[in-house]
């Protein structure tokens, strides 16, 4: 394992937009091992904390891995299926993955999964790729350098749509709420409904973070915990969109710290329009 303490190995936005095209197409590969899998016939286990995992999980995971070792040697990784190799804190710059996020979805056999990819320098997502196989679409961003949308076409990218957040509606009038298809709690509800006028969508996975950065979502409201491997790509997209990602009370998120032991997120909102945010 990488010494994590030191911080010689940083990625900067001009080196992590370099590594952007490779690590595209590490997702999308991912992405195909799973959509390989039969999702009738595959074995399904539980995690210590009661989480599903399945072969598919699995696959994609270790073909990331495979890749990464490749593409930065020298750079740590934390996937949520190797858990157990992770020696937080992470100073310098690290990979955080979830190979497959929406495990639930991908079992009850909708398409709302996604392959989680972010690289994260000092505590905060620089670059973000989140695919979604089974929709035929990738969200990637780099901070400060913007977002955009990719459409999947026999197996490859196709066409490349620069995204961008929207303003939130004013006061009164209709705007959207991405909810939990399968994790919804009171606390985001009620934050939700101080708000007239919402519309809720139902979504999975992390592709509620790639309708934010592309706008057909105003915002997306996590209140309850939840690991940063499921957040952290979303953040980096939704940032390179124009959004803004904050903890509940409005204060940084920062990933990778493993804070009492774990790597858990207490609550997040994501914003579209960050004066929103800011009014908040």
């Amino acid at each position: 394992m990488h010494d994590n303490d030191s911080s010689a190995h940083m990625i900067d936005c001009d080196a992590a937009a370099t590594m952007i095209e490779p690590l595209t197409e590490l997702v999308l590969r991912a992405g195909e091992a799973i959509l390989a899998v039969n999702r009738c016939a595959m074995t399904i286990e539980g995690k210590a904390d009661g989480s599903p995992v399945t072969e598919a999980d699995l696959a994609a995971d270790q073909i990331i891995a495979r890749g990464l070792r490749e593409l930065a040697p020298d750079i740590p990784v934390l996937s949520e299926e190797r858990t157990g190799s992770a020696r937080p804190p992470y100073r310098g710059s690290f990979f955080l993955i979830d190979p497959l996020d929406g495990t639930k979805e991908f079992v009850a056999g909708r398409a709302e999964f996604t392959v989680n990819l972010a690289l994260v320098t000092q505590g905060t997502p620089l670059l973000g790729i989140v695919g979604a196989p089974a929709m035929g679409l990738i969200w990637r961003g780099i901070v400060g350098r913007g977002a955009e949308r990719m459409r999947l076409a026999g197996g490859r990218l196709g066409v490349l749509e620069p995204i961008h957040t929207r303003p939130m509606p004013r006061h009164g009038e209709p705007w959207v709420a991405a909810v939990s298809r399968s994790h919804g709690d009171r606390a985001s509800e009620a934050f939700i409904a101080r708000r007239p006028n919402a519309v809720r969508e139902q979504l999975g996975s992390a592709v509620k973070f790639g309708r934010l950065a592309e706008g057909s979502v105003d915002l997306y409201p996590r209140l309850a915990p939840t690991s940063e491997w499921d957040v952290a790509a979303g953040h980096a997209v939704v940032t390179a969109a124009g959004g803004r990602i904050t903890a509940p009370d409005g204060g940084v998120l920062k990933y990778g710290q493993g804070r009492d032991g774990g790597f858990i997120v207490p609550g997040f909102i994501a914003w579209g329009d960050p004066s929103a945010a800011d009014a908040h």
